[in-house]
């Protein structure tokens, strides 16, 4: 293990890379690429990178970069990519087909603002837009997050009980250029970490055909067994975090993080770095004597539910700070678990950092405040940060 000073793009590529080269003894590796900022810096530093058995694949569109990962995905091989905001977009049907076909691709998305008008910062509208596509979703809140969950993502990925791709997001510019001291594991850690990838029923020498045609009843079974899948992902999860922490070092953070939750009289709820600039609020409030909590939600999908439900128990007054906005609705966190919380308790929405807005500790001190005034839950509150 070797501490390095890198950016989350270049966390995700490394751990893309180590990934790859310890599929070498199987069907190796295989990455359809193409750029669009603020992911960019990934691709570029992995089509640097040797392997073994392996290539990366330079195309036209992010569309084509999916097919190529769907391919040789099908084929057995260990595959990756990365995108952002439009380029998810134009990719999603080909995402939906990865999903559906149950191959275990990953692919790092940096988040950012869907548009025009044209936006480079950070939002997470654009990977809760593949929401319902039938892949894992994690999000990360720093750089050493986002190596981590990558290399758990294979891992979970590939477990015959699940076979589901995962999209590992992090957030642009916030995380992905910027540059913090990262441990890196050596090849062979990985290695001792990740198997081959053994794919049930891969592409072989004898021609098949993928995708045909579902009748109704074949597609309702279908549907169910996708959605088994998914409802495995925690207890897998929890068997990955374990071999993770045995052969790495560290334990990767749990579905649901609490801060400070247990006595607390108010909770913040939140994804991605603004659950980090939450728990310094917390903090600040604490010195302060209010009794302020937080939760991130790093796994979106599948929804922790349960999880989330048990740490709401006895909360009276619950903020759930999006950094996206469903037109029309208000925050999609915040429209997911609203109901999770016990009846009579306020839940109430704060939409903020939208496009990129600096979230600061003020910032979450001030949901703290408006929720704390609140008898009752009202509408979406859209807050401006000045950034």
């Amino acid at each position: 293990m070797a501490g390095r000073l890198i950016s989350a793009n270049h966390a995700a590529a490394l751990a893309a890379t180590l990934a790859g080269r310890a599929n070498r003894t199987a069907r190796g590796f295989c990455s359809g690429v193409y750029p669009i900022t603020p992911s960019t810096e990934c691709m570029e530093l992995l089509c640097n990178q040797e392997f073994e058995k392996g290539e990366v694949v330079r195309v036209e569109s992010e569309h084509s970069a999916m097919a190529v990962c769907i391919g040789a995905a099908a084929s057995g091989a260990r595959t990756f990519t990365t995108s952002s905001s439009n380029g998810l977009a134009l990719m999603a049907e080909n995402v939906v087909s990865a999903a559906l076909l149950r191959l275990p691709v990953v692919m790092v998305a940096a988040n950012r603002a869907l548009g025009p008008p044209w936006n480079l910062w950070a939002d997470h509208g654009d990977t809760l837009l593949l929401r319902d596509s039938g892949w894992v979703q994690f999000y990360c809140a720093d750089n050493q997050e986002v190596l981590d969950t990558v290399l758990c993502a294979y891992r979970l990925a590939e477990d015959h009980r699940v076979l589901l791709p995962v999209l590992v997001c992090q957030e642009g510019f916030v995380l992905s250029h910027t540059t913090t001291r990262t441990e890196v594991p050596s090849q062979e850690e990985v290695d001792r970490f990740l198997p081959p990838l053994e794919l049930p029923a891969r592409l072989r020498d004898t021609p098949r055909a993928l995708g045909g045609v579902d009748v109704p009843g074949v597609a309702e079974a279908h549907r169910a067994q996708h959605h088994e899948a998914m409802a495995r992902v925690f207890e897998v999860y929890r068997e990955v975090q374990d071999a993770f922490e045995r052969e790495l070092g560290r334990r990767p953070a749990d579905p649901v993080v609490p801060y400070r939750a247990e006595d607390a009289d108010l909770l913040v709820v939140s994804m991605g770095t603004i659950a980090v600039t939450a728990q310094r609020a917390v903090d600040e409030a604490r010195a302060r004597g209010e009794r302020l909590g937080a939760v991130r939600v790093r796994t979106f999908r599948p929804s922790p539910a349960e999880q989330l439900a048990a740490i709401f128990r006895g909360k009276r007054r619950i903020a759930v700070i999006d950094r996206d906005l469903s037109l029309g609705f208000g925050g999609v966190l915040w429209g997911e678990v609203r109901g999770l919380a016990e009846p009579g308790a306020v839940v109430q929405g704060y939409v903020i950092g939208v496009g990129g807005g600096d979230v600061r500790p003020e910032h979450v001190a001030a949901v703290a405040a408006d929720l704390a005034a609140r008898t009752a839950a009202g509408r979406p509150v859209l807050m401006e940060t000045g950034a």
